[in-house]
C-alpha cells in the first residue's frame, strides 16, 4: 500500500467524518481527493483489508480504532507541515505540499518542525505583543 495514496483516503475519511460512528460516502470521499469513484472505491477497499476503515458497498466508510489512531496522528503531521509551509516558507499552495508529505517526513524532523522551527500562530502574536509592550 503506497504510503501517500491512503493517507490521503484516510485523512479525507477523518476529515469528513463529523462523528467518530458517522459513515462517509464514497462519492464523498472522491470528491475530496480528486479521484474517480471507482479509484477511491479500490483504494477505500484496500484500507479496509488494512484494518483501517470499515467499508459496506453503498453504505459507506468508517474509520476504524486503529485507522482513527493513524488518521489522527497523520492530521497533526499534516497540520504542523501546512503551518511551516504557509507561515514560514510562504509557499504558495502550502496544503498541497503538506498533503504530499504527510507520513513521509520522520517524526523526529516533525518534532524539531513543531516544537523549535514554528511556533502556533497564536504562540507568535503573544511573544511579539509582550515583546511590543515591554520596549
Amino acid at each position: 500500500m503506497h504510503v501517500t495514496v491512503s493517507t490521503r483516503y484516510l485523512l479525507a475519511v477523518y476529515e469528513l467524518a463529523e462523528t467518530t460512528d458517522e459513515r462517509v460516502s464514497t462519492t464523498a470521499i472522491a470528491d475530496a481527493v480528486d479521484r474517480s469513484r471507482p479509484t477511491t472505491t479500490e483504494a477505500i477497499q484496500r484500507l479496509d483489508d488494512h484494518g483501517l476503515v470499515d467499508y459496506e458497498a453503498y453504505q459507506g466508510v468508517r474509520l476504524t480504532d486503529d485507522g482513527r489512531e493513524r488518521a489522527a496522528s497523520l492530521h497533526e503531521e499534516y497540520e504542523v507541515l501546512n503551518r511551516f509551509f504557509d507561515d514560514v516558507l510562504g509557499v504558495e499552495g502550502a496544503a498541497e505540499e503538506a498533503a504530499d508529505l504527510v507520513g513521509i517526513v520522520s517524526p523526529t524532523v516533525l518534532g524539531r518542525l513543531d516544537e523549535t522551527v514554528i511556533a502556533p500562530v497564536a504562540d507568535r502574536t503573544d511573544a511579539e505583543e509582550t515583546m511590543q509592550s515591554s520596549e
